[in-house]
């Protein structure tokens, strides 16, 4: 019998996902009788929107050869991301996110993923046919972060990108935890030049072009748009976003909602600007489900468990309507 054959992706993203352990009552963590156990990262949470929104997406990824490492898989699987560029290794553990609200305002994450699984990921892991099938190729600047090897692997899959003409997506993605200012300047840096796309937030546009705390965000945008991506998202949170596009620029007005957990939400607002992207939309319709698909992740707890899905993204711009 003949396997039949894989849909091809329209995104392809590589990264790490943890399991996600929270607690569920604002305080210390050490106060914290019980936690809640989900999963989480940046790209699978975008592939997860981007599925949501009724496009295809392909996660390449290490898990460890645990029970942490079968939910990741069972939950990525579950939510419709192609996972064959996924690896079991049986070498290292499936690396671990901790949550805790120590106020109602005051979010802490901290990560346990030294040694994982998923920061071994390497260029052998990424799959050549699979990158170049794809529509756009999505990464971060969090993988690069992990490891020697897993900024290998990134490299990699963007030059694959790069020689079959698929048009790259970055997120900027600074993790202070993980790597110094100086290191991810340079890195994520030379990252955006080979972009096509590229989000960001206002602290890491300036720590990539090295610009002081008054430099006003249209010159930010303007200057990341002078390394080379043709289209810029600067995501402002609760202010919006404003973008360039082919040197045209738009703002983005926020939606109001009630924030419950922000995790995740720029992941959200990538995930619809490429959806988008991916139906043919036109600037303006890119950037409303951006900023819906955003809004959204924040109502919920989790980090892609808010995602919406197509026909649910006109609840949140009725809602705001009503609310003007």
């Amino acid at each position: 019998m003949t396997a039949e054959p894989r849909e091809t992706p329209d995104v392809v993203t590589l990264g790490e996902t943890m399991v996600l352990l929270t607690a569920p009552r604002i305080g210390p963590l050490r106060h914290a009788r019980t936690l809640d156990v989900a999963t989480g990262g940046a790209e699978s949470n975008l592939a997860i929107g981007i599925t949501r929104l009724g496009r295809r997406a392909a996660w390449i990824g290490r898990v460890g050869d645990d029970e942490f490492g079968r939910l990741v898989l069972a939950v990525l699987g579950g939510e419709g991301l192609d996972t064959r560029g996924a690896v079991v290794d049986p070498q290292a553990p499936t690396g671990l996110m901790v949550k805790a609200r120590r106020t109602s305002a005051a979010t802490d994450v901290r990560y346990y993923r030294a040694g994982s699984a998923g920061s071994r990921l390497c260029p052998d892991d990424v799959d050549p046919a699979l990158v170049r099938s794809a529509r756009v190729l999505h990464v971060t600047g969090i993988t690069p972060a992990l490891s020697a090897t897993a900024r290998a692997a990134v490299r990699a899959a963007v030059a694959e990108a790069a020689a079959a003409g698929v048009p790259v997506s970055l997120d900027l993605n600074y993790r202070q935890a993980l790597w110094s200012a100086e290191e991810a300047a340079t890195e994520l840096r030379a990252l955006a030049t080979g972009a096509d796309i590229l989000f960001a937030t206002e602290s890491e546009a300036r720590l990539v072009l090295k610009a002081s705390d008054h430099t006003p965000v249209a010159d930010l945008a303007r200057d990341l748009c002078a390394l080379g991506p043709a289209q810029v998202l600067l995501k402002q949170g609760a202010r919006g976003a404003l973008a360039i596009v082919d040197g045209v620029r738009h703002d983005v007005p926020p939606l109001r909602v009630d924030a419950v957990d922000p995790v995740g939400a720029g992941d959200a607002f990538a995930a619809g600007y490429l959806a988008e992207l991916l139906e043919g939309g036109s600037v303006a319709e890119r950037v409303a489900t951006a900023a819906a698909a955003g809004a959204f992740a924040v109502t919920v707890p989790g980090d892609w468990e808010g995602l919406p899905r197509r026909d649910e993204l006109g609840l949140l711009r009725l809602d705001d309507a009503v609310a003007r």
